[in-house]
């Protein structure tokens, strides 16, 4: 009896949506399906001219409280979750005159969207579904003998039941919509409990749909994605995204969208491996690649303005598996799809400026995103000497760049360029011999460039090696107890140096 296929007899249909709704219903008449309504969705069916039964007319109640309530009843609900294989169920039934509802087709208020569209909380209070959930939970729970329908994407698959299945279910199929039905209410009631908890009591998000990718980090790794990419870009060319182009990308756009001038950066592993802001995106591209052509060979290429063709042949002499923009000429766009697996893609908005979250252990951490852009009203200059205003733009440059890359780092800038980094050092000062080390390999002159620490100098000795390679200026957050120590080399050797009194530490 588990098993069995239930045909449909009686169908109970109660939406706020009804685009699609009608090829439902002209299907259901032509089964011969009881149609069973309430409200704006009985008035849309019976202006396709098709016989319907007001749920108030099997209640004996009308719909009250301004709507609020329709359908919470027992002659609705026991009809949903009545056992058909259950003796006792039979005879209440029986007893009580219910019909057997075979079909629910359900969805809720759009919560969601109010929230997005406005702060008025009366607005927002009043959709907060509260029969729509109870109907479509009972519908699941009943799964095997009720089919359950509470999304309009699977309007399509009910449809295919009921023209080529004759109005039959299976019970895998009913207990496929029942899975579906409670991630839409679980989801559902997540998005609402998010919005009254304003003091983060407890930990829960939802997002209704994954994608399955190749692979995690490592091919033996399985990797599924959480969210909506589409909101975020359009993939005009390219193979599927893997786990580490997700990764590198979102890196690249919470970097990016630091920067207001023309840039370009080049991503390796998470890092910023080169990156310049020039007056034109082919100028930033050229002084991005400079910084680093080796580390940049494979690497995810982001810009903040429009991709020319002219940019783009340049872009195009180098092997990469990532770029993204805002926009691009339909020619650049040919030059950049002559490789038929490089992702190409088209920015539609910034990352959103709230959350973020971290598994660890077994549980969750959440902190909000450095969301920090300094400007030159942040920044205290603690010596004698005070920098040059293009050496002050340099500082907040880099400093933009040390928000975004692994700690412990340096990095080292100049003329708008980065010149050289250290990244993920267990020692402030190997993440400064590094980023020397970086600068030195592509024969760039440190004379004048600026250096910027994502934490203090607990020791003097960063600003001594800086000293020696001929760094003059040096941005950094201060709050060492032996910030005097830093202080007092600078001015011994006419260097530069300004607190931010911010930390941009990465794990």
């Amino acid at each position: 009896m588990m098993n069995e296929a239930r045909k449909i007899q009686n169908a109970l249909i109660s939406v706020f949506y009804k685009d699609g709704l009608e090829p439902i219903v002209i299907a259901l008449n032509r089964l011969g399906i009881t149609i069973y309504s309430t409200g704006g969705t009985q008035d849309f069916i019976e202006k396709l001219g098709i016989n319907v039964i007001a749920v108030e007319s099997l209640t004996g109640y009308p719909s009250i409280l301004g709507g609020r309530v329709k359908t919470l009843h027992p002659k609705v609900f026991g009809g949903i979750l009545a056992r058909r294989s259950n003796e006792q169920d039979q005879k209440e039934v029986q007893q009580y005159e219910i019909p057997f509802f075979d079909l629910v087709i359900v969805d809720l208020y759009p919560f969601e969207e109010t929230v997005k569209s406005t702060t008025d909380e009366k607005k927002i209070i009043e959709k907060i579904d509260i029969g729509g959930v109870s109907l479509i939970r009972a519908a699941a729970k009943n799964f095997n003998d009720t089919l359950i329908i509470a999304d309009k994407n699977d309007f399509k698959n009910l449809i295919h039941i009921l023209d080529e299945q004759k109005g039959e279910s299976s019970i895998e199929q009913r207990k496929e919509f029942a899975s579906r039905a409670f991630n839409i209410t679980s989801h559902y009631d997540g998005l609402i409990f998010n919005y009254f908890d304003a003091n983060h009591s407890a930990f829960k998000s939802s997002v209704q749909h994954g994608k399955v990718l190749r692979y995690g980090e490592n091919p033996h790794q399985k990797g599924v994605f959480y969210g909506n990419l589409d909101e975020i870009f359009v993939q005009l060319n390219g193979k599927e995204l893997s786990y580490n182009n997700l990764l590198d990308i979102d890196a690249a756009l919470n970097l990016i969208t630091d920067f207001e001038e023309p840039t370009v950066a080049v991503i390796k592993h998470n890092n910023a491996c080169g990156i310049a802001s020039r007056d034109t995106i082919f100028e930033a591209w050229k002084d991005a690649l400079a910084g680093d052509p080796v580390s940049a060979f494979g690497g995810i290429i982001a810009s903040n303005k429009h991709i020319d063709s002219t940019t783009a042949a340049e872009i195009d002499r180098i092997f990469f598996e990532v770029i993204i923009a805002p926009s691009y000429d339909e020619k650049a766009i040919e030059i950049l799809k002559t490789k038929k697996n490089r992702i190409i893609l088209q920015q539609r908005s910034s990352l959103p400026k709230n959350k973020l979250f971290r598994s660890i252990l077994n549980g969750v951490v959440e902190q909000d995103r450095d969301a920090v852009v300094l400007g030159e009203n942040n920044l205290t200059c603690v010596t004698t000497k005070a920098a040059t205003p293009q050496e002050i733009t340099d500082m907040l440059f880099a400093d933009k760049i040390v928000k975004h890359t692994k700690s412990n780092t340096i990095v080292l800038a100049k003329n708008k360029q980065l010149i050289g980094i250290g990244c993920g050092q267990t020692s402030r000062v190997d993440a400064l011999k590094q980023a020397i080390e970086k600068a030195h390999a592509f024969n760039f002159d440190l004379h004048g460039a600026v250096m910027s620490s994502d934490a203090f100098f607990p020791f003097p000795d960063c600003v001594e090696i800086a000293g020696n390679e001929g760094i003059k200026s040096v941005i950094q957050p201060g709050g060492s107890i032996k910030d005097d120590a830093s202080v007092k080399y600078c001015n011994e050797h006419e260097i530069a140096m300004y607190f931010t009194g911010i930390r941009h530490f990465k794990h």
